[in-house]
This record gives C-alpha cells, structure tokens and sequence, in this order.
C-alpha cells in the first residue's frame, strides 16, 4: 500500500465557506477520484497555510511514497504570510519527497518553490474550463499523457500563469490562454509533474463554483453581467456531456501507475 501526503491549498476559511455552500473541497473532490482508481492509498491531509505545529503532526516526509497538491483561491504574488508558508512547506517537499503531482494552484507553488515565476495571466482566464489544451510533442511521449487525446478541453479554474519556468524544465502542453498547462521539472531527487488545470474536478462542481463565487467572479471582471455567466455555465453544460471521466482523470490515473514503480 502506497502512502500518499494530500496538501490541501485553500485556507481553512474558504473550505468552510465550500462545506457551507454544499460544494467539496478540493481535497475531498480529488480523494474521490483517487478511490476511482484505487483502494490501495494511505492518505494524510495537511494544509500548510492553516494547521498550526504542522511539522509537529507529520509523518517524516520521506516516509511518503508521493504527494499530491492540489488548488486555491490565492494568488501567490500576494505574497502573504499564508502563502509564504505554503511556499516553504512545498520547498521542504521537493527535498525529501520524490513523486510529486501539482495541480493547478499545486503548480503554481510549485514553480515558485523551484525558483520559477507566477503572474496573473496576460491573455485571459479560465472560469471552470480550458479549452483547446494541446500536448506538444515530447508530452506525448512522456507518461502524464498516457492514452490521452492530443487536443482537449478540461475542467480549469485559474486566473494566473507560468510565466518562467523552473531550471531543467521541459513543457508538455499548452493552449492559448496558458502556455504552461503541463509540465515535467526536477529538484534534486524529486520529479514534479504539474498540471494548470483540474484532471480531479468535474464540471458539475466548477458550475456550482462560479454560481458560488458570482458576485466575486463579477466584481474583478470575470463576467461582463449574469446573462454572460448563464451563456458560459451552458457551454460547461454541453462540454459536460462530451467528456466521459475516466478520459478526464487520466492524468491522474498515470501519475498513481507512476506511483506504484519502484
């Protein structure tokens, strides 16, 4: 049995504010898609920017076979003491654990952690999907892509981006919105792989997001009025009934194969 360490991004007050809207947090929704594929996983949650002692309450990180970070409201140029935590947690991460999947916000630390560079995105957003995601050619090779078509849509939440990657970085997918939507770097022993979009979130639960965060998504310019969200939660709808998921968790079912070699 694989013994796996989840790192929840959202402060404690967001996934209260996601318990009481009826929406999963994130950590709940990708434990969920874990079980899909497995009942071989011992997990362990910690959210670096809220539990206090958290290196009191752990595991040694090398005792973990792999970790998985997941998304965030936050924006990591804000700099906070939250975000500065999360920050130095990942960098401890990438020291003394070797298998890490980085998930949108994940990344994002990530990159940071690795001496990379994060800004809000020049050409755009994505509210719940991203569209036209094509895997380049040395990503269609490499085992993130396992089986996965080499253009697709997913479900995406992100209004930042990659804008310098780390040292020894090769890009394995783009769109263009984001031209880091997919990504291979190493730190030392640690091999990252990381994803600008949401492989472990499904449609249904990025519509009830956007409802839930309407006046905000509203008030920065997200959405121009309600009528544009309708028109956008719509084309969701259709993309919804495209997808089947375990095309849309592929990504996550090749990083656990990645999990399980020696």
């Amino acid at each position: 049995m694989k013994k796996i360490l989840i790192v929840e991004g959202n402060l404690r007050e967001e996934n209260q504010s996601f318990s009481e809207a009826g929406i999963q947090t994130h950590t709940e929704s990708l434990k969920d898609s874990l079980a899909y594929f497995t009942d071989k996983l011992k997990t362990h949650v910690v959210n670096p920017s809220s539990d206090e002692n958290i290196d009191k309450n752990l595991d040694a990180l090398e005792s973990y076979d792999g970790l998985i970070w997941g998304g965030s409201s936050l924006n990591i140029y804000n700099n906070t003491p939250e975000i500065k935590r999360q920050i130095e947690f990942m960098k401890e991460c990438q020291k003394k654990i070797k298998k890490i999947l980085a998930l949108c916000w994940g990344m994002q630390v990530a990159v940071t952690a690795a001496g990379g560079e994060v800004k809000k995105a020049a050409k755009g957003s994505h509210r719940g999907i991203a569209s036209n995601i094509e895997i380049n050619e040395i990503g269609l090779n490499h085992p993130l892509y396992k089986n996965k078509d080499q253009k697709f849509n997913t479900p995406a939440f992100n209004f930042d981006e990659v804008v310098t990657m780390p040292e020894n970085s090769t890009l394995l997918a783009s769109n263009s919105i984001n031209n880091v939507q997919g990504i291979n770097f190493k730190v030392g022993n640690c091999n990252i792989w990381g994803l600008q979009y949401h492989p472990e979130i499904t449609y249904n639960k990025m519509i009830n997001l956007i409802i839930f965060r309407k006046k905000r998504l509203l008030e920065k310019g997200a959405f121009k009025d309600e009528k544009e969200i309708d028109n956008h939660i719509k084309h969701i709808e259709i993309e919804n009934n495209k997808l089947d998921k375990v095309s849309r968790m592929r990504e996550l079912e090749n990083w656990l194969d990645y999990l399980s070699l020696e």
